[in-house]
């Protein structure tokens, strides 16, 4: 429930979105310069991931709880 009141902080919650903005742009660099096609995949599942958290505050405040 700690992350509840986390997602909930409207100042926590838009700063971390920004954070996550930031990490995305730059993977999406590092997605433009992928060498082989190894490196195109891990920085595809990089954004995968980093997009779910920007979801993580719809998770926790739905009445169906998903994986958490």
């Amino acid at each position: 429930m700690s992350l509840k009141s986390f997602v909930n902080n409207r100042l926590e919650w838009d700063a971390f979105n920004e954070e996550l903005d930031a990490r995305i742009a730059v993977v999406h660099r590092t997605l433009e310069q992928a060498g082989t096609s190894i490196d195109m995949y891990r920085a595809q599942g990089e954004i995968a991931v980093l997009r779910r958290l920007k979801y993580m505050r719809d998770e926790f405040n739905s009445d169906n709880k998903g994986l958490y």
